[in-house]
């Protein structure tokens, strides 16, 4: 048994990007040397998810609607007020309660299967990060697990 972390960093552009990262997972998977196993790959962020999907331009403009539906970025949200929030403060704080209620209805990762090297996705299957929040850096965590 093998086990191989390995981090994929990229830039978002913006709110509710959903950037393809099935070929940057599968490139880790070929570098790992792991066959057959698993790959876990989670966010580093509680403003960023993970999901699998479909890659249809259409879909990804209607789930883009869904999501903003669910937690609208013109609501107020208490997490925005930062003259009563007192924690998990940074100097670059910005009003981003709409992203972290989102994340609500959303996983942080998805645990996949490695198959011949390759991961195994369904014929229209694509593995999305989808930034959440605002346009900014972000890393995936890869751990490929296998033989």
């Amino acid at each position: 048994m093998k086990i191989v972390s390995q981090l994929v960093s990229f830039q978002s552009a913006a709110t509710l990007d959903f950037i393809d990262i099935t070929d940057r997972v599968q490139e880790k998977i070929t570098e790992s040397g792991i066959a057959d196993g698993l790959v876990n790959i989670q966010s580093l962020h509680t403003t960023m998810a993970v999901i699998v999907n479909e890659s249809e331009p259409l879909l990804i403009s209607d789930m883009k609607k869904t999501l903003e539906a669910l937690a609208p970025e013109s609501r107020e949200y208490a997490h925005d007020n930062f003259d009563l929030r007192t924690v998990n403060m940074c100097d670059d704080e910005c009003a981003n309660g709409h992203a972290h209620n989102k994340a609500l209805h959303l996983p942080t990762s998805v645990l996949l299967n490695v198959v011949g090297g390759k991961l195994q996705l369904g014929g229209w299957q694509r593995v999305f990060a989808i930034e959440l929040d605002r346009s900014r850096n972000r890393q995936i965590a890869l751990q490929i697990i296998g033989v």
